[in-house]
């Protein structure tokens, strides 16, 4: 039995589904169901049993205790990985990173770039989601670091500060506002918005301040995804309220106008967060450095 296959056992437990742990792992749906069955033959017991009608995978009792053994053995070979590496001043491994996708696709990439160009035996393992499957995550252990947006403190997670994103107005390079560079909260009152869904933080952040200033917007539509919100704002389907970089492509094309609100309480603060009671892997750490390394260059400033 070889400690990948404990892995892939691992992952297809955590991320419920052949295709995602195969993917992982760089091999086939099959060799995932092969390696289950070779474990079940060798320990003599039924470990997974699919829920009847769904695509749900649930542990056996023995599956439950062969899981967290799993861990403990995988936790122990990456220690071990882990202090040899040092020993020779080698920094390698995979670092599992959770985020939301207006991150990850727009913020992440030059900071990523920068960690792997100095540290080209490391690979990022990035995974896009909402914030609370990947506060969900990190606390399970499945990722070893995730990045959100308004991180709040809780027990079990550390939360290290990145760069504060400003919150602008967007709407189509048609809209009466397209002629205007600089806005006042009151002045987008009674206005139709495409809106993130509710309880994602940003949408949370963005109604608190809206309400402060005596102001109320009609709702267009809703979304979970700050692409599908910029194509409806294209589109003409109402204004909307983002990070700015997530649209900074987009003004540079001429595809959205941007308008900065006048007020300071317009900020998107982010961070990365990860288990307070476990020790970060030298990888995880440098990582963590580059990401906080710019806090102080506020993107849209």
């Amino acid at each position: 039995m070889h400690v990948e296959t404990l892995k892939v056992f691992c992952d297809l437990v955590e991320m419920q589904s052949f295709s995602l742990a195969a993917e992982r792992n760089f091999v086939t749906q099959s060799a995932v169901s092969q390696q289950v069955r070779t474990l079940e033959e060798k320990f003599r017991r039924k470990l997974l049993e699919r829920v009847r009608g769904r695509r749900e995978i649930r542990l056996t009792t023995a599956g439950e205790v062969f899981y967290k053994e799993s861990k403990n053995v995988l936790a122990s070979y990456n220690q071990l990985n882990e202090q040899m590496n040092r020993l020779v001043g080698r920094i390698s491994g995979v670092v599992k990173v959770a985020t939301v996708y207006s991150i990850g696709l727009h913020e992440l990439p030059p900071r990523v770039r920068e960690f792997m160009s100095k540290f080209p035996n490391v690979k990022i393992d990035l995974e896009y989601s909402r914030t609370t499957r990947v506060v969900r995550d990190v606390l399970k252990g499945i990722v070893e670091l995730g990045i959100v947006a308004f991180p709040e403190k809780r027990r079990g997670l550390t939360v290290v500060p990145m760069a504060s994103d400003k919150l602008v107005l967007i709407c189509p390079p048609d809209h009466d506002l397209a002629k205007r560079k600089r806005i006042k909260a009151k002045e987008v009152n009674d206005q139709d918005f495409v809106l993130f869904e509710r309880d994602i933080p940003t949408r949370k952040a963005t109604d608190k301040i809206l309400k402060s200033y005596g102001v109320s917007v009609n709702k267009a539509a809703e979304f979970d995804n700050i692409e599908t919100i910029k194509r409806a704002v294209e589109v003409g389907f109402g204004l909307a309220i983002v990070p700015y970089p997530s649209v900074m492509d987009e003004e540079r094309n001429g595809q959205l106008h941007v308008v900065k609100f006048s007020e300071k309480d317009w900020l998107r603060p982010v961070g990365v967060i990860y288990r307070s009671d476990r020790e970060l892997t030298l990888a995880a750490k440098k990582f963590v450095k580059i990401l906080s390394d710019g806090e102080a260059e506020t993107a849209g400033a």
